[in-house]
């Protein structure tokens, strides 16, 4: 039985020019990268390469129609090595361009088309929350279904991972805050995953320590205490990511992804909607197992008792960015039944990685709380 894999080297450097004379980036790179990070930080060094910037494909979270515009742009640029420069919503972009031949998207996501893997990729992150950068896991918006789907293979594993916390200096406020509870979302999701082991459990432990003495300090000395603690944040989110990689997440994101393919609601704030409710329902439906071992760890890092860690933590993270009822989005109450059938359908891969495999009804409950 494989245990645990971590495919992508993982370097961490002290600047954008750093990277681009240690990685001899040039004219057969294709460089897609978030506007504002590389004109500050790489445009000034006069690179060769092929750059393309994310929003010129559209807004928002990626979609199939403009993963489908990047590829078309890679596979006429003549370049034979991706560089992703970004969040998660460009690293995930990025990683279908390392296949060979010329499937379509959508065949691609539904698992109509061979995968082989053609061309490296470098992932550099410009956020602390996806851990995309050392992932197998690819996302879009299926535009015909109205929600995401995921694609895990190993062959979108990127063959390196830089991590530059310089980059992270030009994260908004509720950008870093919504990044980092999804980051701590992946390494409590992985940790109670069934496919978790010790392996995988470590990486998820440690990212969770780090997030949530992190959060502490924000919550106690004010939003700026965040910028002394980025590279503390973008590591944790880095080791989160390996956990998730290997072992998964679960209901919480599967129940985020109709919100953010209806609403267009970034991934780590529709992911935060969902964290402390579902977590709460896997205390009522299970609490022996894995879920009373996290909560004893959890007990520890929030100063309180294992029945109260998740109002605890719901308090914390309230502190750092407060949860916005459903409705603020614009979901309509008929929306509750339409969601849950939506996930049941069409997220089997993550409801399978779940602690508890809610049945629609179950998640239309929690829909309702949150509305």
């Amino acid at each position: 039985m494989k245990m645990f894999q971590q495919k992508s080297r993982i370097e961490k450097l002290d600047s954008a020019e750093d990277f681009v004379r240690e990685y001899g980036i040039g004219n057969s790179d294709f460089i897609l990268a978030s506007r504002t990070i590389y004109d500050k930080y790489f445009k000034p060094l006069g690179l060769e390469a092929c750059v393309r910037y994310k929003d010129s494909y559209g807004k928002g979270e990626p979609t199939d129609s403009m993963m489908a515009a990047l590829a078309a742009d890679f596979r006429s640029s003549g370049c034979t090595r991706i560089t992703a420069i970004g969040g998660g919503a460009v690293i995930d972009m990025a990683k279908l361009l390392v296949l060979d031949g010329e499937a379509s998207i959508k065949d691609i996501f539904r698992k109509k088309a061979a995968l082989n893997k053609r061309y490296p990729l470098i992932a550099v992150p410009t956020t602390c929350g996806a851990g995309s950068e050392v992932s197998n896991v690819t996302i879009t918006e299926m535009t015909d279904l109205h929600s995401k789907l995921g694609l895990a293979a190993d062959e979108l594993f990127p063959d390196d991972a830089v991590l530059i916390p310089q980059l992270l200096s030009e994260l908004p406020y509720s950008f870093w805050a919504t990044s980092a509870i999804d980051a701590f979302i992946h390494a409590i999701e992985s940790f109670v995953s069934p496919k978790a082991n010790l392996y995988t459990e470590m990486f998820s432990k440690k990212a969770m320590e780090m997030i949530i003495d992190g959060f502490r300090q924000v919550a106690a000395d004010g939003p700026d205490a965040r910028e002394r603690l980025m590279e503390e944040f973008l590591t944790a989110s880095n080791l989160a990511g390996i956990a998730f990689g290997n072992a998964g997440t679960g209901a919480v994101h599967a129940m985020s992804y109709p919100l953010s393919g209806v609403y267009h609601v970034t991934h780590g704030e529709a992911n935060y909607q969902f964290l402390t409710a579902v977590f709460s329902a896997y205390q009522r439906f299970r609490p022996e197992g894995r879920l009373k071992e996290l909560n004893a760890f959890l007990s520890g890092l929030l100063n309180c008792g294992q029945e109260e860690v998740y109002t605890a933590l719901k308090n914390l993270l309230d502190k750092i960015i407060k949860r916005k009822p459903l409705r603020e989005y614009g979901m309509k109450t008929e929306e509750i039944e339409i969601f849950a059938k939506n996930v049941e359908e069409s997220q089997q891969r993550l409801l399978n990685q779940s602690y508890v495999k809610f049945s629609w009804e179950q998640m239309a409950e929690i829909y309702s709380q949150l509305y």
